[in-house]
């Protein structure tokens, strides 16, 4: 085949300093990947190699541009998926993700999905009454539910978000725990807290906390309630007991959801209790109107060692129940 030689010269700064960072490594995850050569001076890339190698690297560049100026953050997973679903031509799901803003944080920045996995997940809560995000940490799982939580506010398709998770991790009962309940809480649920500080800012969230309209509650005190308008994220949903979260489910009101998180490879109950995000999974598997949404590695939006920590541990598991 014939040798192809192209340049693209990045005239926007900020976009070239997002596409050349980390001394140009994204441009060599794609060189690799093609076997081209491409390298960058200054904000000119000049890429070399057969005619087909070539094109395919410039049309993975020129998406990468195109999700810089929409404000995505690369990283060098987010490279090799554009690659991998660009190679199965799967490109208009590429578009579908970029176009899909799921909200803005006070800030003005737009939130998209940033995997395919994470995709799936929000449309699948938006579809469904109650969905189940089930997958390992750094996934996005939490933000992502609290990023629609808060634009369902917003838009005023529910009247309030109710904030649930389990207090297994630390090994004593709330009420041993010092000050009113708001405050025994508060430590379990700084992961949904700092989604909706994202979204509404301190002082709207404040104003919200206060007028009713965001709600944190143990897991213990949702029994007897009917939850009617409400956005519902229970977190961390490993570290229920099967009676815990058929108590939770049934709680669910008319124009409510209902998103259900958890890691079944971090269960902090004790081993003689079944995890009731377990149960309810093999349970509920097959009806209607409730989705399922499993997370891998692929779909980790923190810093790559994280994925590679979490594959390791999953070989090490694979490794010992081979023995």
């Amino acid at each position: 085949m014939a040798e192809k030689t192209e340049q693209i010269m990045v005239n926007d700064r900020e976009e070239a300093g997002a596409l050349l960072e980390r001394d140009s490594s994204y441009l060599a995850i794609i060189g690799e990947h093609y076997g081209a050569d491409i390298f960058a001076r200054g904000n000119l890339i000049r890429l070399k190699g057969e005619e087909e190698a070539v094109d395919q690297s410039m049309r993975v560049i020129g998406r990468l541009r195109r999700m810089i100026r929409q404000r995505i953050r690369l990283s060098a997973r987010q490279v090799r998926m554009v690659m991998s679903l660009l190679d199965e031509g799967k490109e208009q799901l590429l578009e579908d993700m970029e176009d899909d803003i799921i909200n803005f944080t006070k800030q003005g920045a737009p939130l998209r999905p940033r995997t395919v996995g994470q995709k799936i997940y929000v449309d699948t809560i938006r579809h469904h009454s109650i969905t189940f995000g089930i997958g390992p940490a750094g996934t996005g799982k939490t933000y992502l539910a609290v990023a629609l939580a808060a634009f369902a506010l917003r838009n005023h398709d529910v009247q309030r978000i109710i904030l649930v998770r389990p207090a297994v991790e630390a090994g004593e009962k709330l009420g041993f725990l010092p000050g009113d309940l708001q405050e025994k809480v508060n430590p379990y649920l700084r992961p949904l807290f700092d989604g909706l500080l994202d979204m509404f800012g301190p002082e709207d969230f404040m104003r919200l906390q206060q007028k009713g309209q965001i709600e944190v509650a143990p897991l213990a005190y949702m029994r007897g309630r009917t939850l009617e308008k409400s956005f519902i994220i229970l977190d961390e949903a490993q570290n229920t007991t099967i009676e815990q979260i058929k108590m939770f489910l049934t709680r669910l009101g008319h124009r409510s959801k209902m998103v259900i998180n958890g890691d079944t490879t971090q269960i902090d109950l004790p081993p003689h209790v079944k995890s009731g995000l377990i149960d309810a999974e093999r349970v509920l598997k097959h009806v209607k109107d409730i989705g399922h949404v499993y997370f891998n590695e692929d779909d980790v939006v923190r810093h790559d060692l994280v994925a590679a920590i979490i594959h390791a541990y999953e070989e090490d598991a694979k490794k010992k129940s081979s023995w």
